[in-house]
């Protein structure tokens, strides 16, 4: 992959060519949108926008034609995140903005979408009545409603989860070009402020009682949280020197109990947020 970053920083005309490529071929659009994050975040947002839009015409393809709003919604969200990301060196900044954006992709897919929507819902209805008839039967119209909520709020969340992980690769790509080991220091230094994981606790406990959607707002505001929660686990196993063994288990341990988990990893990173333990951990050698 240091390869492919390094062939692209050559100039605007191969960069736009792979961005263009990538992003027209099927499930490869992740590059196209990690290169036009590199080249933002090394050179500016003209410059990425001048190869951005190489990435953007087969995505408009995709979205048209296809009705796969994927690459473009990644594409728009890695460009304002990483552009957030040059100018204030601030992944909470930019994990906030993506999350905004999340937001309101969330509002706009049903609108405009409706077809991709419809399908989703349609196969959710299907598999729930296969799976318990009866309960499908007694929840009637409110099934549909429940299922059309989940199946939105996904798409956002997903879209703003492959984002904020391409961001990463993107940076990751520029610190290994022009500053190795970067990446590694600001990834294990990145914590929420307290004003910011109080918004993101709050948002996800109360909002939902006013009707809105849960699930997009547990994606919008829950992320940021998971994201530090992450970087505070790779930061402390760093400081200790634990190595990466200790992070295969985290992992392992994530995928077998993800709910359960996950839940710990929010409360997790909101405390972290106002007593900041890695200020408190004694370094015990070198990182993994």
């Amino acid at each position: 992959m240091r390869a492919l970053a390094q062939f692209v920083m050559r100039g605007p005309l191969q960069a736009g060519g792979v961005a263009a490529v990538t992003t027209a071929l099927p499930f490869m659009f992740w590059i196209g949108a990690a290169v036009v994050g590199l080249v933002i975040l090394r050179l500016g947002l003209v410059q990425g926008l001048s190869v951005g839009i190489w990435a953007l015409l087969p995505a408009l393809a995709w979205s048209w034609v296809g009705q796969d709003p994927t690459a473009l919604a990644v594409l728009l969200h890695v460009v304002l995140m990483c552009t957030l990301l040059r100018s204030t060196l601030s992944w909470e900044r930019a994990l906030v903005a993506g999350s905004s954006l999340a937001l309101v992709t969330g509002l706009v897919i049903p609108a405009l979408f409706p077809e991709l929507l419809d399908q989703l819902v349609g196969a959710g209805v299907s598999f729930y009545e296969q799976y318990n008839a009866e309960l499908a039967r007694e929840l009637g119209t409110q099934l549909e409603v429940a299922i059309r909520n989940i199946m939105n709020a996904s798409l956002a969340g997903t879209f703003l989860a492959c984002s904020v992980g391409i961001a990463m690769l993107a940076r990751y790509w520029q610190a290994a070009l022009y500053n190795p080991g970067g990446f590694r220091q600001e990834f294990h230094s990145f914590r929420l402020t307290p004003v910011t994981a109080s918004i993101c606790g709050v948002a996800i406990i109360l909002v939902p009682v006013t009707g809105f959607n849960p699930v997009l707002i547990a994606w919008v505001a829950g992320l940021p949280l998971f994201v530090a929660a992450v970087a505070l686990v790779h930061g402390v196993v760093g400081l200790k020197g634990k190595g990466s063994f200790w992070l295969v288990i985290f992992y392992g341990a994530l995928v077998l109990m993800g709910p359960t988990i996950m839940l710990l990893l929010l409360v997790l990173a909101f405390v972290d947020s106002w007593l900041d333990f890695r200020g408190r951990v004694k370094s015990s050698g070198p990182a993994e």
